[in-house]
């Protein structure tokens, strides 16, 4: 006990004199110290009570106070200071786990700091595609004439494309109309002729209505026509159309592809 005693006299003197005022005494008569810990914006304060069988058979009690710190950063400190003492059973330990909370704060600063760096580039590359899309040119957009079955109304639109971010910027236009927007499905099919390649870029959406999507594609591709987006609107009536409304999705792209050029009447 006495051993004891005198090693941990040993270890609060060269702990004061390595960290100065960052350590302090809580209470000399139970033992009881504190230390503060910082790296960067992050800190832990550790509270330590030495009991009298320390270091040779146990360890000192901690706790720690790190508000700033993730759940799982202080799990990682809590296993990183128990391995620590399994490591140097019997020995004195204060300054390794001291180092170690230190080694872990610099590790998790270095991670925010790449987090918040990667953030940056995001929010980088998000505002350079939404000035890209906002500077793409649209050119006019047809709107063909309603077809009306059973309180259910079909509409085509089309637009000439000839990039895929023509594509987008259109669909942001179409949806700008409130009417368009609130329609129950906006189906769409586009076909992009890349002159390079000698081949299409090409892709469609059903917007709920199953299918409706690669039958407006397969119209596109028998009509052999290039560089259009078509988009119908079906605002629903209430009335259940069944392969009908497939029909109707047919005719009011085609009506539109006519009254825009893209195909003979």
């Amino acid at each position: 006990m006495s051993d004891n005693l005198t090693r941990q006299v040993e270890e609060i003197e060269a702990l004061s004199s390595i960290y100065g005022d960052e350590w302090r005494t809580e209470d000399e008569t139970h033992r009881s110290y504190s230390i503060l810990i910082k790296e960067g914006p992050m800190s832990v304060t550790m509270y330590v009570k030495l009991p009298p069988d320390y270091p040779s058979e146990s360890p000192p009690v901690f706790q720690l106070s790190a508000p700033e710190l993730t759940h799982s950063t202080k799990q990682q400190i809590n296993t990183e200071l128990n391995n620590v003492y399994i490591d140097n059973i019997g020995e004195t330990i204060i300054y390794s786990w001291v180092e170690k909370i230190r080694e872990i704060l610099q590790d998790a600063c270095a991670k925010a700091k790449q987090a918040v760096k990667e953030k940056i580039v995001i929010q980088h590359e998000e505002e350079y595609c939404a000035s890209a899309l906002t500077n793409v040119d649209i050119p006019d957009i047809t709107h063909g004439e309603p077809i009306t079955d059973r309180k259910s109304v079909f509409q085509g639109h089309a637009i000439y494309v000839e990039r895929v971010e023509q594509v987008k910027k259109a669909l942001e236009v179409l949806c700008s109309n409130r009417k368009i927007a609130n329609a129950t499905h906006n189906i769409y099919a586009y076909r992009i002729f890349k002159p390079d390649t000698k081949s299409y870029i090409q892709d469609c959406e059903d917007d709920g209505e199953t299918q409706a999507g690669g039958r407006l594609l397969h119209l596109l591709q028998i009509l052999n026509v290039k560089n259009v987006l078509v988009v119908v609107s079906r605002w629903y009536g209430g009335v259940h159309l069944g392969p009908d409304r497939f029909r109707h999705i047919n005719n009011a792209a085609r009506q539109v592809l006519c009254d825009a050029n893209f195909i003979k009447r």
